[in-house]
């Protein structure tokens, strides 16, 4: 349910928050630091943009830090450097970018989140969330992005983006 938050949240990442831990990369960052593996390929729905993208990890070296809070609350902070493709499998149209973040997501303990990412990010609406920001269904920002999410995981409740728009991925990739 929270897919596109964390989606946005992991830079790249699109679907991704799966990862394997490994120690000795980790250890460069810092403690409390561990590298988040986010896979080779992921594939995004297709209420994104009208069809499926798949996507394909180019650079993971992203690394997370988690924050719990006596609240319930848990912090998310998300650094490092990451590069995506993401491809049309339909017509085989791909693009490439950078999404390297960093990203600071907070889920609250009702479910709710806000998200903080700046530099270079990836982010991505559903339909009816679309409409009402007027923007596209995914998309690749550079500035500063902060997002809210209803309790459900899925509905973006606020949206302000400071910077601006890289790259229309749903038009890019038709």
């Amino acid at each position: 349910m929270r897919r596109i938050a964390v989606i946005v949240a992991l830079g790249a990442l699109l679907g991704l928050f799966g990862g394997v831990v490994t120690a000795s990369p980790a250890l460069a960052r810092g403690p409390q630091w561990t590298f988040l593996d986010f896979g080779k390929h992921f594939t995004e729905p297709a209420v994104l943009c009208g069809f499926k993208i798949r996507g394909t990890q180019l650079v993971d070296k992203a690394y997370i830090k988690t924050l719990n809070s006596t609240g319930g609350s848990t912090t998310f902070l998300i650094t490092g450097s990451a590069r995506i493709a993401l491809t049309n499998p339909a017509n085989g149209k791909t693009i490439t970018q950078n999404v390297s973040g960093p990203v600071k997501l907070i889920v609250n303990a009702d479910g709710s989140s806000i998200l903080r990412a700046k530099g270079i990010g990836p982010f991505g609406l559903g339909p009816a969330d679309q409409k009402r920001f007027g923007l596209p269904g995914l998309f690749i920002f550079a500035g500063a992005l902060t997002a809210s999410t209803a309790p459900d995981g899925i509905t973006t409740t606020s949206l302000t983006l400071h910077g601006h728009m890289v790259v229309d991925v749903c038009a890019a990739l038709k």
